[in-house]
């Protein structure tokens, strides 16, 4: 259920907005036009261009990304812009290059984990550490893009090369066919299968399912920076448990024969191994006498002397970091941390040339970046506030520069701060943004995304003051975008706080219509409420769908209760073996606050979540009769013994041990649903497989509980396409008008 921080949303209002409401003809302000569902599903995206994946070349000259087209928001391509000229063009073409094959089943699943599964055209791709050349899967097969748009292709075969990578020099690329890990040379095409025993359930070289799902891990080997050794992480999953999923579709029914990781139950056996690039010398890593342990991270040393191997206890309360010596396979613990709750996974790791580390810690409750050195650490971050990624370091300077939260968690922002005199980080992004970034290897550049509720996501170059130097994606709200038509009637979000039951603060965001005087609106609120992920409360571009709900009459609200992250570790803490509880509290909350409006209709209140969402959909239901006028679970959860165990168990425990908080935390207590429900699912569902639903299907019915429900053959955990996201969403509509708006 992991949702994946895409970082891209962003809100605020400034001069690019104001420019751009002028820039509007006086027609349009004046008749304003409505949106329809059609309009908010169709090509192209009423956010207007949508890249994906930007990057910076090795030497900061280009600026690459996925552009979806005008005629196809679902479809990418390969575009490069180059950065002292501002030219863009297309380097690679996905329908011309692309040959059409269906994917593999292992490759669609790698979608899902990584949440492109809609997608079509190109999904991802890879810069070449030289600069000179970019790997691009495209339809099972891997190709080489040059500058010049020339492009090569490197495999033809019927199997789909997986998690392909271009080695540290740019000599090799390696990849996984056949559940064994390949390598090219790229100059010559000769092609070597570096292991040989792969197969059933042994793979090499790729990520196990609990790593590309909940750990942000999706490789699965490691090239060392002169490319003499690639670490290779070897999966054994013969003792985990095989589940049969059975995914109904549209024109018939496959049943495929999964292994998953229920909680409490076992994992796949994780081993590493260093090998020659030349397939010689195999040796073994040792990562101790445990064997219930995950692999979570891999890198190399800035010489390429040893490997730095996170190894996290099955119970996720430790993490020791390995010093790995490849010759012989020898490791030491560098440093260890511990948790009495759990600990956040990140990749925050930066190796430096002078042997320390960089890293980010929660030791203080809040994250933070230390130095390692000599066995010492040096805090050189402070405050109540988080760091979120470490974006480079420019050691020449002294430099590190990381997005993070210091002004308000509203927002997130490019800063940096002296490794040498660490004192307040310096914050290189404009006030009233939310921002991402990415930078160039030598972290003198920058490219800047960012968006806020008046202004759909923006790319830009700039330097390292933050002044820019070039567009890469403007997205100017002039008479030309998509959304212009509908901005006379743009509702900008309202935010404040509220206090939770012991006085915690409490963000929320609320759009609303133009309001009429004695006039009270109907409430839709947004919920997702889960750990690690799905935020509603930021300074970011607004889902037009939600503006289209305020056409219609709709308030629309949300707020960002405990458990969710970026708040710090005790905020987060509360769900700690009680899902289900503190922050549904806190929604209620919530929803005491909004009664107390004189604008709100309190007997017209709705609820609508999806994933963990959807679970606490149930959840309010189940524990507030009569507060919702009704509500709407989108793929819930409903038995956590269901869901994986680096997920479930990171917040539960193993229920093999202490089956009670899984207990008190699942949402089947159906007997207190009294209020109008709505359940949605897709068939094909294997993230949260749609078992959860017919269990409670099967319990609301046994006790003849009258409920709503609408599902999708062959959707994964996303209905995708323009033809079912309307239909979902009008049929969302009909059960609000006849529960909420009109339940006479």
């Amino acid at each position: 259920m992991s949702e994946r921080r895409t970082a891209y949303g962003i809100k605020w209002a400034g001069p690019v907005v104001l420019a751009a409401l002028a820039a509007v003809p006086a027609a349009a302000q004046e008749q304003p036009q409505q949106l329809t569902l059609e309009r908010v599903f169709a090509s192209p995206s009423l956010s207007g261009p949508s890249p994906r994946l930007p990057k910076l070349s090795p030497d900061g000259r280009y600026a690459t990304m996925l552009r979806n087209r005008d005629s196809d928001r679902d479809r990418y391509d390969l575009w490069a812009v180059d950065t002292t000229t501002g030219q863009a063009r297309m380097l690679v073409d996905s329908e011309r290059l692309g040959t059409g094959a269906a994917l593999s089943e292992e490759e669609m699943m790698r979608r899902e984990r990584a949440r492109v599964s809609g997608q079509r055209g190109i999904v991802t791709y890879d810069w070449s550490p030289d600069g000179r050349a970019i790997l691009v899967p495209l339809d099972g097969d891997l190709y080489l893009a040059a500058l010049d748009g020339n492009v090569r292709r490197l495999t033809e075969t019927e199997a789909t090369e997986l998690d392909a990578q271009v080695s540290e020099t740019g000599r090799y690329v390696s990849f996984v066919r056949g559940q064994n890990l390949h390598i090219i040379d790229a100059a010559s095409g000769t092609e070597r299968q570096l292991t040989q025993d792969g197969g059933g359930t042994v793979s090499w070289g790729s990520a196990e399912f609990v790593a590309q799902e909940e750990m942000d891990r999706n490789t699965g080997h490691w090239w060392s920076p002169n490319d003499r050794y690639v670490a290779v992480a070897r999966v054994d999953e013969a003792q985990v448990r095989t589940v049969t999923r059975t995914a109904i579709g549209a024109e018939g029914t496959r049943v495929f024969e999964q292994r998953y990781p229920a909680a409490g139950t076992p994992n796949a056996l994780v081993d590493l191994y260093v090998i020659a690039a030349d397939g010689s010398g195999r040796v073994k890593v040792d990562l101790g006498s445990e064997p219930d342990y995950y692999l979570a991270r891999v890198d190399w040393t800035a010489d390429g002397s040893a490997l730095l191997v996170q190894r996290q206890s099955r119970d996720q309360r430790r993490l020791d970091m390995l010093r790995v010596d490849p010759a012989t396979g020898r490791s030491t613990i560098l440093f260890s941390e511990t948790a009495e709750t759990w600990l956040n996974l990140h990749s925050n790791l930066r190796p430096l040339a002078d042997g320390s580390l960089i890293w980010t810690s929660e030791r203080d409750g809040f994250s933070h970046i230390y130095r390692f050195r000599n066995g010492r650490w040096t805090q050189l971050t402070r405050g109540q506030w988080m760091v979120r990624e470490i974006e480079g370091v420019d050691e020449r300077t002294g430099r590190i520069y990381f997005t993070g939260n210091m002004d308000t968690p509203l927002e997130d922002h490019l800063y940096w701060v002296d490794v040498r005199r660490p004192r307040t980080p310096q914050r290189v992004t404009e006030a009233g943004w939310w921002n991402d970034a990415e930078m160039d290897d030598a972290s003198t550049r920058a490219l800047i995304f960012r968006s806020n509720p008046d202004q759909p996501r923006q790319v830009y170059l700039a330097d390292t003051s933050g002044r820019r130097l070039a567009w890469i994606e403007e997205n100017r709200l002039d008479q030309n975008h998509p959304y212009a038509p509908y901005l006379a009637s743009h509702a900008t979000p309202a935010f404040g706080t509220i206090r939770a039951e012991d006085g915690t603060e409490l963000h929320y965001k609320l759009l609303s219509p133009s309001r009429e005087p004695g006039r009270r609106y109907p409430v839709f609120v947004q919920v997702y409420g889960g750990p690690g992920a799905g935020r509603q409360v930021t300074r970011a571009w607004t889902n037009p769908l939600h503006q289209y709900l305020v056409d219609r009459g709709w308030i629309v609200f949300s707020i960002d209760g405990r458990g969710s992250p970026d708040r710090g570790k005790a905020f987060e803490d509360a769900i700690h073996r009680a899902m289900g509880g503190v922050e549904v509290r806190d929604q209620l909350a919530g929803v005491q606050w909004l009664r107390g409006q004189d604008y709100v209709d309190a007997d017209r209140i709705a609820v609508y979540g999806w994933s963990y969402g959807g679970y606490m959909t149930l959840r309010l239901l189940q524990g507030a009769p009569g507060t919702y006028a009704a509500g709407i679970a989108g793929a819930p959860v409903t038995r956590w013994e269901l869901y994986d165990t680096h997920y479930t168990e990171r917040y539960l425990g193993n229920p093999a041990t202490d089956a009670a908080p899984y207990t008190a935390s699942n949402a089947v207590a159906v007997d207190r649903i009294a209020d109008p429900l709505l359940l949605i699912h897709g068939m094909a569902d294997d993230n949260v497989v749609f078992e959860n639903s017919t269990t409670l299907i099967g319990a609301l019915q046994q006790r003849s509980i009258p409920f709503d429900m609408m599902v999708y053959p062959g959707a994964t955990h996303r209905v995708s396409g323009e033809g079912r996201e309307i239909h979902m969403w009008r049929t969302i509509e009909r059960f609000l008008q006849r529960n909420v708006l009109d339940p006479r």
